[in-house]
């Protein structure tokens, strides 16, 4: 069975997959057995909680195969932007000049990671999350960015550069939690035999860029995680590591590609494609991190996980989303 197979039927089944009660998320992966990852490949679907299936409806079971393709379906627990949850304490001190991997933020947030310095043209400009540098899309070009951030006692004195560019997050029309207003009404619209309403919108990246006010408040290296020039692509089973605020740097492997995962923003949702899926390697705090391969080429960018599971968005599409060179 191919990738390309597995990818296909992905595609195909995964607006139905989504709509199944539980469903978070659906990606393409090697399908695990007894604890073990085979050389199987399957489409993996994310669950906030495994439930027995006698205690599911038929319309919500997950079908053993679709179009002859296996499927695997893993627990995730909640998928949430990993700001900092304020009063941990981990590499939150001021850096100057700041590498890639301590404590930043927006000045109305709590705090995140600095992923690194990328260029963006002939200028050197931070790279953080949407969420981290421009309080999920509420802040003004121009804002300061702080390092440390809030949570970690900075102030506007910490200043370290200004937002430059964030690309805009399209909410679902949902609730955190689990409740969601456009999943309702397209069940709703079937049942009445109508026309089911639009899917959600999607997203690729949570990401934004801020420059330095000035060019030697930062440095070009990441702490304690050694890094290249270039981007990498990374496929099932591609180790990777990140370097972010809260649990310094971690080691991992790539489970999941091509994935479209559901994440809580607080008090909104956001849908977002085409992602890289990884085990735990992240806690609240870590957003931002930038994700390398073993020869530390960027792969992806740290923005959502839960204690099972890390999600990044691919270094690919935040270069062409931003006009940046890692």
């Amino acid at each position: 069975m191919t990738w390309d197979r597995i990818r296909a039927a992905k595609e195909k089944f995964e607006r139905i997959l989504m709509e199944k009660a539980h469903v978070i998320g659906v990606g393409i992966g090697k399908k695990v057995v007894a604890g073990e990852e085979t050389d199987e490949p399957a489409v993996i679907v994310f669950v906030e909680k495994k439930v027995p299936e006698p205690q599911l409806k038929r319309k919500d079971i997950i079908p053993k195969t679709l179009d002859e393709v296996k499927t695997d379906v893993i627990e995730t627990g909640r998928l949430k932007a990993q700001a900092a949850i304020a009063g941990r304490r981990t590499r939150t001190d001021r850096w100057r000049p700041a590498p890639g991997g301590v404590s930043v933020g927006h000045i109305r947030i709590t705090a995140g990671t600095l992923g690194g310095v990328v260029r963006r043209g002939a200028r050197r400009v931070i790279l953080s999350n949407n969420h981290v540098l421009a309080a999920s899309g509420s802040a003004r070009i121009g804002d300061p960015i702080l390092q440390p951030g809030p949570a970690d006692s900075g102030t506007r004195d910490d200043a370290i550069a200004t937002l430059e560019q964030f690309v805009e997050i399209r909410f679902n029309d949902s609730i955190a939690g689990g409740w969601s207003l456009g999943r309702w009404l397209r069940r709703l619209a079937e049942r009445l035999g109508l026309r089911a309403a639009a899917a959600s919108p999607r997203n690729f990246v949570d990401a934004a860029i801020a420059r330095p006010i000035r060019d030697d408040l930062v440095t070009d290296s990441i702490l304690e995680l050694d890094r290249a020039p270039g981007i990498a692509e990374a496929g099932v089973g591609t180790p990777v590591r990140k370097s972010g605020r809260t649990t310094g740097v971690t080691d991992g492997k790539i489970l999941a590609t091509d994935a479209t995962v559901e994440v809580d923003y607080d008090r909104y949702v956001a849908t977002f494609t085409d992602q890289l899926v990884a085990g735990p390697m992240s806690q609240g705090g870590d957003s931002g991190s930038l994700l390398v391969d073993d020869q530390g080429r960027a792969v992806g960018l740290l923005f959502a996980g839960s204690d099972k599971t890390t999600v990044f968005n691919r270094a690919a599409r935040v270069a062409e989303a931003l006009g940046i060179e890692f």
